[in-house]
């Protein structure tokens, strides 16, 4: 994704035009909220799988003139998620992620995913996506690994910043999504006209 728009439209695409992802999106996670406001530190990753999960999400949404998923902390809500609501993904990781290191282990490069430059860490992605990949266990298709974590990214991308991502609003900017207006007393008649709106974050869009 090249340019803010694209980017964008791949966002709105993912969110509101994926039914399950929609359902994620909105689906309540009390306990992950909560460990989210006591630590920003790892809870359910070890460090070197933050790294890579963290890397894998900056491919996913890369920054470029806008934060992308690194800045927005999804690597954050993945982990506080995975600890907490979404428990049931979690083999997903465990098993995608060793296997993951194995095979860049075994590449030519042998460093870990998130060592290895931009270019080779879309490559391997999309080897993952469409499942091409030499080596890879049974047991998890590598293609259900990468679209959980890409369903993550985006849901930690765009979900209320109390669950751990969308540090500083940053994916609500993108989309130019005010915020929850149900906390706010709703719309006003002349907004719904098209008069500004006050965001979360204190401007008018």
């Amino acid at each position: 994704m090249s340019s803010t728009v694209s980017r964008r439209e791949f966002l709105g695409r993912s969110a509101f035009y994926g039914g399950s992802l929609w359902l994620s999106l909105h689906m309540p996670r009390p306990d992950a909220a909560r460990a989210a406001e006591l630590s920003s530190e790892p809870v359910t990753f070890t460090p070197e799988d933050w790294k890579t999960v963290e890397a894998m999400t900056a491919r996913i949404i890369p920054s470029d003139a806008d934060p992308g998923a690194v800045e927005a902390g999804c690597v954050n809500f993945i982990d506080k998620a995975l600890a907490n609501e979404d428990a049931a993904v979690k083999p997903i990781y465990a098993a995608g992620l060793p296997a993951l290191a194995a095979l860049c282990a075994a590449s030519g490069e042998g460093v870990p995913f998130a060592a290895l430059a931009p270019e080779q860490q879309d490559a391997t992605l999309a080897a993952l996506q469409t499942g091409a990949v030499q080596g890879w266990p049974d047991g998890l298709a590598p293609a259900v690994f990468f679209e959980t974590v890409r369903v993550h990214t985006v849901i930690g991308f765009l979900a209320d910043p109390k669950y751990g991502g969308n540090r500083e609003y940053v994916g609500w900017k993108l989309l130019g999504y005010p915020g929850p207006r149900h906390e706010r007393g709703g719309y006003t008649p002349a907004q719904m006209l098209g008069a500004p709106v006050d965001t979360v974050w204190g401007e008018e869009v």
